[in-house]
């Protein structure tokens, strides 16, 4: 089993520890001179040979992790200061016994006065661990200041400084780390919301701690692994013909709008489904089948005129270039009524989130694909509540809408209703471009017709879509991906390749 696939709330950490200190035997100062041990050889690897270390600590356990590390940077004889943000004699416990220890070692040590020396060398953030409640402290503020300041590559120890382990938020200000190790069990918020941006890279050390000590305790979220998730794929018999592999019916594209159909439409392709087929305006039926002729391609003009295409679709992908027009309206209505599986993305869910479309539906079978200013459309909040607690989000608007729910976003979230959230980590910034929901929907519809449920399609489908975001990224480049990019890398992950 590996322990970091499973992430964890500040709270289960703590019982995570007190179960390895009481259940266990292993002494609080044992387990705070494991991750400091761990913590410093990342740092020599990072930084072999280092001019001059200097180590903020803060007054907790956090704070004691730094006063450990810079102990055994003195035993190697490395030029070491340690920069207190609190009293040494206000020290209490395992952070108490690690000061000792670091004063035993002869470490220079100073009240941190506002400002770091211009000299280089690595910093080390040792100054709030998960406990922080509220926003930073006015000192700790222009500590977190100094650091990011300094241009000096930033060790963090545990979690940047500043940034919510539960939830990824700021509070207030943040460390921005070159890399971060942490300990025991992985905080959800390191990898979603802000935290992406601020740990750098990421190591994790289990301290080695008993595997029993995770037995039964609860986890936030389940980081997600593509090769794991291929295996839900179905393998295709010899005899296999395009009806075992479902119908997907795009349905989107109001004036202006009919390239976000065909990307959606040609994703369900990529990955396999059957039959692909897209309702819109008639004024996009020719550039779409010019671009793509193996897709069915139906004008329509009204809430009626879609009726009858709802016969033999098995699954309906709603809302990529949907629009807000009395069209839209109709379009979406009738696929709501039909009872259709269905994935519903952009302008369908701002639509739903008015109130007017959907009261009372069946929407079990559906999945919702959200980025953050949907989600707070649908939550009636704003996209700073949504980003303040995206897990707690995620959460609501499954609660709120039934069916799989899809948070995108730096470490975008998935909830079916359990109580463990997925989180895929798969993925890079040069998506951040026009085009990548409609792939991302396109891609889910076409696992769904495929004959996944909807939380494995879903979970199945965002890591295809990062991964292949991943591959474009590895051959070209971040900067100028665009969504079509994806296509052809989706194909060849679909199958192993």
């Amino acid at each position: 089993m590996n322990f970091a696939d499973k992430l964890y709330t500040a709270d289960t950490v703590r019982e995570l520890d007190r179960r390895a200190i009481e259940d266990h035997g292993i002494p609080g100062i044992v387990l705070m001179k494991r991750a400091g041990a761990v913590a410093f050889a990342e740092l020599l690897t990072r930084w072999p040979n280092p001019d001059r270390i200097t180590i903020l600590c803060g007054g907790g356990n956090n704070g004691g992790d730094g006063y450990i590390i810079a102990a055994l940077a003195r035993q190697r004889g490395l030029a070491t200061t340690v920069l207190q943000l609190v009293d040494a004699e206000k020290l209490q416990g395992d952070a108490r016994r690690a000061w000792q220890f670091a004063c035993q070692e002869g470490v220079p040590m100073r009240p941190f006065k506002g400002a770091l020396d211009s000299a280089g060398g690595p910093i080390v953030d040792a100054l709030l661990g998960t406990g922080i409640k509220g926003d930073v402290r006015a000192s700790y503020k222009q500590a977190i200041a100094a650091i990011n300041a300094s241009g000096s590559p930033v060790l963090a120890v545990d979690i940047p400084s500043g940034l919510c382990s539960d939830t990824g938020a700021v509070r207030g200000a943040a460390v921005i780390a070159d890399v971060t190790v942490t300990f025991i069990g992985v905080k959800s918020g390191l990898l979603t919301g802000r935290g992406p941006a601020l740990v750098g890279d990421l190591v994790y050390r289990d301290l080695d701690v008993p595997p029993q000590v995770f037995d039964d305790v609860p986890v936030a979220a389940q980081r997600l692994d593509l090769l794991s998730l291929m295996a839900d794929l179905p393998q295709r018999e010899r005899d296999a013909h395009k009806g075992k592999f479902g119908h997907v019916l795009v349905i989107g594209g109001d004036q202006g709008f009919g390239g976000a159909a065909a990307m959606a439409a040609e994703a369900a392709i990529r990955v396999g489904a059957g039959l692909v087929g897209v309702a819109t305006r008639a004024s996009h039926v020719p550039a779409l089948l010019a671009r793509r002729p193996e897709l069915m391609v139906k004008a329509v003009e009204s809430g009626q005129q879609l009726e009858p295409l709802l016969e033999a679709p098995t699954v309906l992908v709603v809302g990529p270039g949907l629009g807000r027009s009395t069209w839209s309206e109709q379009v979406l209505q009738q696929a709501i009524k039909s009872g259709i599986p269905m994935v519903v993305d952009a302008d369908a869910l701002n639509l739903l989130s008015e109130g007017v479309i959907g009261a009372g539906a069946d929407s079990s079978a559906w999945v919702l694909t959200p980025h953050p200013g949907e989600a707070a459309r649908l939550l009636n909040i704003s996209n700073a509540d949504v980003q303040r607690d995206r897990l707690a989000a995620c959460r609501s608007i499954q609660q709120a809408y039934a069916g799989t729910v899809l948070l995108k976003g730096a470490g975008t979230l998935i909830c079916s209703g359990d109580e463990t959230l997925s989180l895929c980590l798969y993925g890079n910034p040069g998506m951040a471009t026009g085009g990548m929901g409609d792939v991302l929907a396109g891609i889910i519809g076409g696992l769904l017709a495929q004959g996944l449920s909807g939380s494995k399609a879903t979970e199945l489908g965002a890591c295809l879509h990062g991964a292949a975001a991943d591959l474009v990224a590895e051959e070209f480049g971040e900067r100028g991906m665009m969504a079509t990019d994806l296509l052809a890398p989706l194909q060849r992950l679909v199958n192993g390749k």
